[in-house]
């Protein structure tokens, strides 16, 4: 097994830009299988050529440097392409929740000004619904010829028919490539931009963080809105010259027989997928996989029991990390594994790069002594370079050039970091960050409710389920259902509430705020709930 580094050397130096790191592995690795995608494969020369002629036409269509054009798509491999295509010319992907209602969208498109969208067919209907009201429509484009639309031109088609030349790479290290949108305590959603060398730098401590080879394959069931799907399995399989097994969506039943199949060695999960394939029926396992690493968070001492006895994983690690500071911590791949623990700050393979360094403090910015409970900092080359449109909020979240996270958190004597709670207005289900208030403001605009308030309540698939509380109109009637179909209409599926009560009040602070804090704190109120899943 190579060390992280001598794998990064591999391919040698590059300039910190995605197409000075994927024309080293061109150069070293043409012909060695990058991409595979439902029994479609790609070498690392193919996709460089389909990169190439990707960036050709969008820079036909004017697409430019600082131009930002939208994703809305399942995992697909134009995904990729038109992601590094962009790079290229110096432009940002900015990719957008396939399952996202017409609000959600109309708020991305307007908000990140991009120009131009690309998208699975089944999602055209929300997108046309969402730009009724923008100033300026973006153009559509499909990725998907599976239900060919007339009214809107075929990406590859299009790509194909493109006489045009490929530009020379203008992308340069410190360009923005990539918004990822993460709920925030306001309701709206912030779009965190992250830069070329970010991508590059998580990639590389994804090597070393799962001691990823040549030879590994890199099972991505994780949507590629995500921070982890684009910063370690992508960016991770790109840097150690491995391949990407990229599938469409998360499927439980037919895990195990697709990385059979596959021949993967690596997957990436979040606490809900992990949990799911615990509780699924072991008729569904298949054994001979391949499988051996699995990154995600959090685990607990029966998850690492079930993937290394029964699911045959030898090698589970638990790491953390944020849309604005990807990577940050993780259990060393080595050891010593404290289970349960966020881990320890993260490590790039090459020492003379500093990748993490992690502090607890108190309100005043002091750091606490060990064992104390206090709010963690982080300081990292590969932190979010702000929130675009909003330098208030970026400000907020920095003091003496460490980013405040949010979370309380406790270090051991030993440097393991241990997650306690979080300070924000959020609630983490199925590893997305889901802002309370937006569901508030969205909950509140039915005609029937007077006000609302949505707080986490532990789940048993791990991290968080929803639970609202709403105050009723007086003389209006509403049953607790219509809550839920309510946040259909406008929200995600995954922003539906589990639990719905109907109260006579909510607790206020003295300024009127809904005193959350207190929710949380009555044992009695979960009582009046009724589970929309039961």
């Amino acid at each position: 097994m190579l060390k992280p580094l001598e794998v990064l050397k591999l391919y040698g130096s590059h300039e910190g830009t995605i197409s000075s790191v994927l024309k080293r592995r061109v150069e070293k690795i043409p012909n060695k299988e990058f991409l595979l995608y439902q029994g479609q494969s790609f070498n690392y020369a193919q996709t460089h050529h389909f990169v190439e002629r990707t960036a050709a036409y969008l820079s036909s269509i004017g697409v430019k440097r600082t131009s930002k054009v939208a994703v809305m798509s399942l995992n697909h491999p134009s995904t990729v392409f038109t992601f590094f295509a962009l790079a290229s010319l110096g432009a940002t992907m900015v990719p957008i929740n396939p399952e996202f209602g017409v609000e959600e969208v109309r708020y991305i498109l307007n908000h990140s000004d991009v120009c131009g969208v690309i998208c699975s067919p089944s999602v055209v209907s929300t997108i046309e619904g969402a730009w009724t009201d923008l100033p300026i429509k973006p153009w559509l484009m499909l990725n998907d010829a599976s239900e060919v639309t007339s009214a809107y031109l075929f990406l590859s088609q299009e790509v194909e028919r493109c006489k045009e030349i490929a530009p020379p790479s203008t992308g340069q290290a410190d360009d923005i490539c990539v918004f990822i949108y993460t709920s925030g305590t306001t309701g709206y959603p912030k779009a965190v931009m992250h830069s070329q060398n970010n991508l590059v730098l998580a990639g590389e401590g994804f090597v070393e963080r799962m001691y990823l080879q040549p030879e590994d394959r890199l099972l991505c069931v994780l949507p590629m809105f995500h921070v982890n799907a684009i910063f370690y399995s992508l960016s991770g399989s790109l840097s150690s010259g491995a391949t990407l097994i990229l599938e469409p969506k998360f499927s439980a039943s037919k895990f195990w027989q697709i990385a059979k199949e596959t021949g993967a060695t690596e997957v990436n999960t979040i606490a809900a997928a992990s949990t799911i394939l615990m509780k699924r029926p072991r008729s569904e396992y298949v054994s001979g996989h391949q499988l051996r690493k699995m990154y995600g968070a959090p685990f607990d001492k029966e998850t690492y029991r079930v993937y290394n006895d029964e699911f045959e994983m030898p090698y589970v690690i638990e790491g953390y990390g944020m849309s604005e500071i990807p990577g940050a911590m993780n259990n060393p791949f080595l050891g010593p594994h404290k289970i349960g623990a966020m881990g320890q700050p993260s490590r790039h393979p090459d020492p003379n790069i500093s990748l993490a360094e992690a502090k607890v403090v108190d309100d005043a910015g002091n750091r606490v002594p060990t064992g104390e409970i206090g709010e963690l900092v982080i300081k990292t080359p590969i932190v979010m370079k702000g929130y675009f449109k909003d330098i208030e909020r970026t400000k907020e979240s920095f003091k003496d050039g460490w980013f405040l996270t949010g979370d309380l958190v406790y270090v051991d004597e030993d440097n393991y970091f241990w997650f306690v709670a979080r300070k924000k207005d959020i609630i983490r289900k199925r590893g997305e960050n889901i802002s309370g208030a937006e569901l508030d403001r969205v909950i509140n605009n039915h005609p029937c409710v007077l006000e609302s308030a949505s707080i986490p309540v532990p789940s048993e698939l791990g991290e968080d389920d929803i639970f609202v509380a709403v105050v009723i109109k007086d003389g209006m009637t509403l049953k607790h259902k219509e809550i839920a179909e309510w946040c259909k209409q406008h929200l995600a599926v995954n922003k539906v509430p589990r639990y719905v009560a109907f109260v006579d009040q909510l607790p206020h602070t003295p300024t009127h705020r809904i005193a959350k804090f207190k929710m949380k704190e009555d044992k009695n109120l979960r009582k009046l709930a009724v589970d929309l899943e039961a």
